[in-house]
């Protein structure tokens, strides 16, 4: 009798192997391959009913991809591949998936969104943030301003302010823990602090940025509703000399970096 885990172990790598591209039955026939090590189409079928015609053409499939080796006995046998060659073959399929999706984008148009001069753009999600993040911080020409908590910064971000300071960019952070403090001038200990009108930290706030005084993004930690443990980050930005969030932010900041200058 199969266990609880096993059952949802296969339901998971269902679920994942068709993510990756293979159909229904070509990932059922898979799983049912490995649970068999060898077998005939009528065995394979005969685990969870999956049709033998369907499993013919799955197995075939398979064979294509170099997942499973056909014995052309009668009737025909088939046998999986090792765990590790079935991994780094759809690794393979993975990496030629994005690589052959990129060159296509490119073919599309340009990548970069359009640079508004008025209105705000939202982005949900932290990752989705965080890319945004990286994005401004890289393309970042003269100087960035930046806040956050400890765990929002993320170790591309600081690869990307490291960067930043590498090609002579003003960065000013402030309103941050010591440990972020800390974590940014190990990655670029040019960057100055200077002191905000509030405790960051001590809000539902989560990054602020800044990049050339025409980008601007203000992200929040909220409760996410699926679930009672997660806290969500959604973002708001904007860019353009006249874009209401840019004029605004940069306004409170540039006070704020000329009152801390020395005199």
């Amino acid at each position: 009798m199969v266990g609880f885990e096993e059952e949802q172990a296969e339901a998971e790598a269902l679920e994942r192997l068709q993510d990756l591209g293979l159909s229904k039955y070509e990932s059922q026939t898979l799983i049912n391959l490995i649970q068999l090590g060898t077998g005939t189409a009528k065995d394979i079928s005969r685990i969870n009913g999956v049709p033998r015609t369907r499993v013919y053409e799955s197995a075939e499939r398979l064979h294509e991809l170099g997942f499973v080796d056909i014995q052309h006995t009668t009737p025909r046998k088939f046998t999986v591949t090792s765990e590790e060659t079935i991994i780094r073959m759809l690794n393979v399929k993975r990496e030629n998936t994005v690589t052959e999706l990129a060159e296509c984008l490119k073919e599309i148009g340009p990548a970069q969104p359009q640079r508004e001069q008025f209105g705000v753009w939202t982005v949900t999600g932290r990752e989705a943030v965080s890319s945004r993040v990286e994005e401004f911080i890289a393309d970042a020409d003269e100087q960035i301003v930046y806040m956050t908590v400890d765990e929002l910064l993320t170790d591309q971000q600081l690869n990307r302010l490291q960067a930043a300071a590498e090609r002579g960019i003003d960065i000013y952070v402030a309103g941050i823990s010591e440990e972020v403090q800390e974590r940014i001038q190990e990655s670029a200990p040019e960057a100055e602090l200077f002191e905000t009108l509030w405790e960051w930290e001590e809000t539902s706030a989560g990054s602020l940025l800044i990049t050339d005084e025409e980008t601007a993004l203000v992200s929040a930690l909220v409760d996410d509703t699926s679930t009672a443990e997660e806290i969500e980050e959604t973002a708001i930005w904007g860019a353009g000399d006249r874009n209401s969030l840019v004029v605004v932010l940069r306004a409170i900041f540039t006070w704020r970096l000329n009152r801390d200058q020395p005199s």
